[in-house]
């Protein structure tokens, strides 16, 4: 009965949504509003809301921050590195994403998170360009030419320290320390806007919309050749800056956790293949620049087993790239895209209304009902496009 239902909430719970009952008057004879309020809280607790799932996210990446940053400091081992700085980048994505939802601190910003994040992104670019040469090409080249990248590793390794240094110096600023410790301090006690009281379960697909409509009409997509420098010219750019649009599609993707389907997941898989593609792409050609500069007859001449190398794994890795971008920017994909978070979404807004306990306030229902015709608009402009989403039906 509700009564044992009720019971099941936590203390803490239910004495900061409703105030703590009267000394020794059981929990099942509470007065009929409090009653009403506890029932709302029992749907909440299925269902968090818009700012308590970005609380949650931005207490995970803060904490991987901060475990990361002393061995960042030690410069050990690479990986420390590499994960400190995926933490930041999932940060930056959360308050780009979820930013509004949230009265955060005024240093806490994805514009403050950028400054650092570029220094340990150069620091990592170094030493993935490190581990391909050392552990990729070099071994395949014969002695003469082995001879001759020595000092290109010697200055790779010099600018690696380099790099380190300014790492060292960012995450020792005092910038970067008040960022950290306003956001720790404001997780204790998180504040959410207006929009940040909604229940999750009304702006999944909302919430990724600006990043996957852009995606698509990305003119990256569309590069079918590259000149001899594929980071060079118009066609270069775009094909960059569309790894750049497929790493945020991806982040905020992931942003959905365990709320993500099957068919969401699948589209992270695919981004991140897609990922990979065109960022191995661009790590051989700022290797082939980075060697390029430090012979003076240029690699052509001076390297021509070495710059045979990287033309093959370039084309491989085109090719490569070209069949995943037919396959994956096609309307049937796009809208598979689509289908997949209306999905999500319909499946959480079953399990917030699911049960004997469907109270909820006013400004709640109003809200779900509001998400509801979107989502059915959608579901509706998605079938005319020749693909049927099913919408399930909201009692409200």
């Amino acid at each position: 009965g509700a009564g044992s239902r009720i019971g099941q909430l936590p203390a803490s719970h239910v004495a900061n949504r409703c105030g703590a009952a009267p000394k020794g008057l059981p929990l099942t004879n509470t007065t009929p509003s409090c009653l009403q309020i506890w029932r709302v809280n029992q749907v909440r607790l299925a269902m968090p809301r818009l700012g308590e799932h970005g609380a949650g996210l931005l207490r995970q990446h803060s904490k991987a921050l901060v475990r990361w940053h002393g061995l960042v400091l030690e410069n050990r081992d690479p990986e420390p590195l590499h994960q400190m700085r995926v933490s930041m980048r999932r940060l930056r994505t959360t308050l780009d994403q979820l930013g509004p939802a949230l009265v955060l601190p005024k240093l806490v910003t994805a514009e403050r998170v950028a400054k650092p994040l570029r220094r340990l992104g150069m620091a990592r670019d170094l030493d993935v360009l490190g581990q391909r040469l050392e552990q990729g090409l070099l071994p395949q080249l014969s002695k003469a030419e082995a001879r001759q990248l020595k000092p290109v590793l010697k200055q790779l390794r010099r600018e690696r320290q380099l790099a380190h240094g300014a790492v060292v110096a960012t995450l020792q600023s005092s910038s970067y320390l008040a960022l950290v410790a306003q956001l720790q301090g404001w997780l204790k006690e998180p504040q959410f806007s207006a929009w940040g009281e909604s229940p999750l379960d009304g702006w999944v697909w909302e919430l990724q919309l600006p990043a996957r409509g852009a995606l698509f009409l990305h003119p990256g997509w569309f590069v079918e050749e590259l000149g001899d420098e594929c980071d060079e010219g118009d066609e270069g750019e775009a094909v960059h800056g569309l790894r750049i649009a497929i790493k945020h599609a991806r982040y905020g993707l992931e942003a959905l956790g365990p709320m993500a389907g099957r068919g969401s997941r699948l589209w992270i898989d695919r981004f991140k293949v897609a990922q990979d593609l065109l960022g191995e792409l661009h790590d051989g050609e700022v290797l082939r620049r980075a060697i390029d500069s430090q012979l003076p007859q240029g690699l052509d001449e001076a390297m021509p087993q070495l710059q045979g190398l990287l033309v093959q794994q370039r084309q491989q890795l085109w090719q490569q790239w070209r069949h995943q971008a037919r396959s994956l920017n096609t309307s049937r994909q796009r809208r598979s895209l689509l289908k997949a978070l209306l999905a999500d979404q319909a499946r959480l807004q079953r399990v917030a209304w699911s049960g004997p306990i469907c109270r909820t306030s006013a400004a709640d229902a109003m809200r779900r009902l509001c998400s509801a015709i979107r989502r059915r608009v959608f579901s509706l402009v998605v079938k005319g496009g020749g693909l049927s989403v099913s919408s399930e039906r909201l009692s409200l």
